[in-house]
């Protein structure tokens, strides 16, 4: 029996493109994809150790200052283990499939909820939250569910955007923290449909796609 690992990008792959996502996980068949920019990695890096000195000391970062009844979640072994790019967050179901993802932040209410918090970088001001950071946060939640946390019914993302250099050539940044809904049904449902997906015959050619009209041989021209 062919068992299943899949993560939030995954499941937005399946939400973007079924025959892709199909392709991908039962032939191997990954989308095409450019060199990954080192900038946001890098970002990704400095902000965690930013992060951690503030919890380290017991305290919000500025970014955080508008939140109330919140720290910083202060189990840094186990932060550590969602933080890992290989291992993660995970759960596995009966049958074998899984879902596993990383965690940048994680904060605790007084009440003992965890709210899940990751970092973006982007070069403008988000104007909407596209659906796939939605679902990210949804999947993360979830996970948090299933490995028996108490979790709040809603999750932050945090943008980071340059905004200008000083005199001194070092580049400014900005932040804008915006408070997403997330609801764990709807992360599980789209689990389950992926998984069926999978299980079942390859679907037609999405027309829709670029990526699967890229790889779908054109018939020569009749002489």
């Amino acid at each position: 029996m062919t068992t299943y690992k899949l993560s939030p990008s995954r499941l937005n792959l399946y939400q973007d493109c079924k025959t892709c996502f199909w392709s991908e996980l039962n032939h191997g068949e990954k989308r095409p994809s450019g060199p990954f920019p080192s900038l946001p990695s890098g970002m990704d890096k400095i902000l965690k150790q930013r992060f951690d000195t503030y919890r380290e000391r017991g305290q919000l970062p500025e970014e955080l200052s508008s939140l109330k009844d919140v720290s910083l979640y202060k189990d840094e072994k186990i932060l550590k283990e969602w933080r890992n790019q290989r291992r993660g967050l995970q759960w596995t179901n009966p049958q074998g499939h899984s879902l596993t993802g990383s965690l940048d932040e994680a904060l605790q209410t007084a009440a003992g909820e965890i709210v899940v918090l990751d970092y973006k970088t982007r070069g403008f001001p988000l104007k909407a939250t596209p659906d796939y950071y939605t679902l990210q946060m949804e999947c993360y939640t979830w996970l948090l569910q299933k490995n028996g946390f108490k979790t709040a019914d809603h999750a932050f993302l945090l943008f980071y955007y340059p905004d200008q250099f000083n005199e001194q050539g070092e580049v400014k940044f900005h932040n804008q923290l915006i408070k997403v809904k997330v609801e764990t049904n709807h992360a599980e449902n789209i689990f389950s449909d992926a998984l069926a997906l999978l299980e079942a015959e390859k679907p037609r050619l999405n027309k829709d796609c670029n990526y699967c009209l890229y790889k779908t041989p054109r018939r020569k021209p009749k002489k």
